[in-house]
């Protein structure tokens, strides 16, 4: 299935440049499918099996890619578990996991087996783990592969990744079953329920395709981002992946965009914001602008279709690990049912099947569903946790999120239904929701943080034409900026608590 495909693809067009690499360096069709076979047949050869977990500590770059192609080519499984967790956190997500397998930079080797490297790196907040001690379930130790020069603190028969890639290799005669195990993702839960998604080459196939339909790709296209479920469709395409250099600056990511002349990029919609301070013009030869991973304010999607040629498309594409896509919208249709007044944030017509449960929680399934949670059944539908409906158009708009729900009085108060239309008001950049709960009544403040020029009382004035009465903040705050976290930058809601529970409004 995916790998297959993107084989197939690179075998068809040899010769043309599938991947710049944040350096400038450029790798065809013809040598990515050369290092996916090669790397394929040296793991098989050294034992490995269908089934066996490979911790993945390979930050993204060509040889991320190839290395992790190549063990769902050996029929092996991707688990990225992050060695920067915490030493209990990846050791419950390690026992769940059961790797037998372990692929890092030999720089994290180095840094997680020596000492005095163990001491600084902790000093810096890094607590590592001893990648080159961990043992298999049932006895042994790990098999490991290395990307980069050898350095010390490599475990003592550790494959290289560089020897590996070198000479040709036999055609694979069998990929594996396309409805087994690929990846694991942990995503969430505790040291003592950690949580990760188990897709198989099936499901994200079936994401790769639906991201192609929204999305049109085609050979000469330039796709700049470092996202895989972005660069893997690029690929299948024929067209060409530029990848960014590892924590590319919002300079560095808007230099590329212009040196190499992108026609497709990914942003969190924070990352380009950042972006448009530095340059508040995007290249004339971009066509499409994705926005993901949070949601995208509207003075935000406002800045991005000013920033982009008129033919150019803005798109804000929801989705989740378990599933992706679940609906685009362009930021025209956003901005539109905002001014509508109506309330939510417009996800767009759904991509797979929806079902809306008694209590508003929104359900999903299709063929790009996950195949359930590590060490539990799988799944047939995913309850999302969002609280969303069907506009009269059958778009799905996101209402809240369950967890999120704030208790005044009678009154449950999604902030996801109003945020949206308090951040598309004059002054307003940012807006977030936050209660703070009254431990007598069981009642919670609701605090409206926002960040822009808004004056808090003219902006209190306002709001009850926006908003229902019943939601009306007890509290207005003004931050320079909204407290997120994670890769993503999401929104944390836990630290806005924090900040907004001592500031003056």
């Amino acid at each position: 299935m995916l790998v297959r495909r993107l084989l197939e693809q690179a075998a068809a067009t040899p010769g043309a440049v599938a991947l710049v690499a944040g350096d400038g360096a450029e790798l065809t069709y013809g040598d990515l499918r050369q290092k996916v076979l090669a790397v394929r047949h040296a793991l098989v050869a050294s034992g490995m099996e269908p089934g066996d977990g490979v911790l993945f500590s390979v930050r993204p770059s060509p040889e991320a890619l190839v290395l992790a192609l190549g063990v769902v080519a050996a029929q092996g499984v991707v688990v990225f578990a992050d060695p920067g967790a915490g030493p209990e956190m990846f050791t419950a997500r390690l026992r769940l996991a059961r790797p037998k397998w372990s692929a890092a930079e030999s720089l994290l080797y180095m840094g997680s087996r020596l000492g005095p490297v163990r001491a600084y790196a902790r000093r810096r907040g890094l607590l590592l783990p001893n990648l080159g001690d961990l043992e298999v379930e049932g006895g042994g130790r790990l098999r490991h592969i290395y990307v980069g020069r050898w350095l010390p603190g490599v475990p003592r028969g550790a494959l290289s990744y560089a020897r590996s890639t070198r000479g040709t290799a036999p055609e694979p005669l069998d990929l594996g079953d396309p409805d087994a195990p690929a990846a694991v993702i942990f995503t969430s839960g505790t040291t003592e329920n950690p949580r990760a998604v188990v897709h198989t080459q099936a499901s994200l196939s079936a994401a790769l395709d639906l991201f192609r339909e929204r999305l049109p790709l085609d050979p000469g296209d330039i796709v700049h981002t470092d996202q895989l479920m972005l660069g893997l469709p690029t690929l299948i395409s024929g067209a060409c992946w530029s990848m960014p250099p590892l924590s590319a600056s919002p300079a560095d990511f808007a230099r590329l965009l212009k040196e190499r002349r992108a026609t497709h990029t990914f942003c969190v919609p924070i990352h380009l914001a950042e972006i448009l301070d530095i340059d508040p013009e995007l290249p004339g030869a971009l066509r499409y602008v994705l926005l993901g991973a949070a949601p995208a304010p509207p003075a935000i999607l406002r800045r991005a279709l000013s920033a982009t040629a008129p033919s150019a498309k803005v798109l804000s594409v929801y989705a989740m690990t378990e599933i992706l896509p679940v609906a685009i919208a362009s930021a025209q249709e956003k901005l539109a049912h905002t001014r509508s007044g109506a309330d939510g944030d417009l996800l767009g017509e759904p991509l797979v099947r929806t079902r809306t449960a008694a209590d508003g929680e929104l359900h999903l399934s299709g063929p790009n569903l996950c195949r359930g949670y590590l060490g539990a059944p799988p799944l047939d539908e995913l309850p999302t946790g969002d609280l969303a409906r069907l506009d009269g158009a059958g778009r799905l708009v996101l209402t809240g999120r369950k967890k999120d729900m704030l208790i005044r009085g009678d009154f449950n108060l999604y902030p996801g239904l109003y945020e949206p239309a308090i951040a598309a008001l004059d002054g307003v950049t940012e807006a977030a929701i936050v209660g703070l709960r009254d431990p007598e009544t069981g009642d919670e403040q609701v605090v409206l943080a926002v960040v822009g020029d808004a004056e808090p009382g003219r902006l209190r004035d306002r709001l009850p034409k926006v908003i229902d009465h019943d939601a009306l903040p007890d509290r207005i705050v003004v931050l320079p900026e909204l407290p997120r976290s994670g890769r993503a930058r999401k929104l944390d809601r836990d630290r806005l608590r924090e900040l907004v529970r001592g500031a003056a409004s």
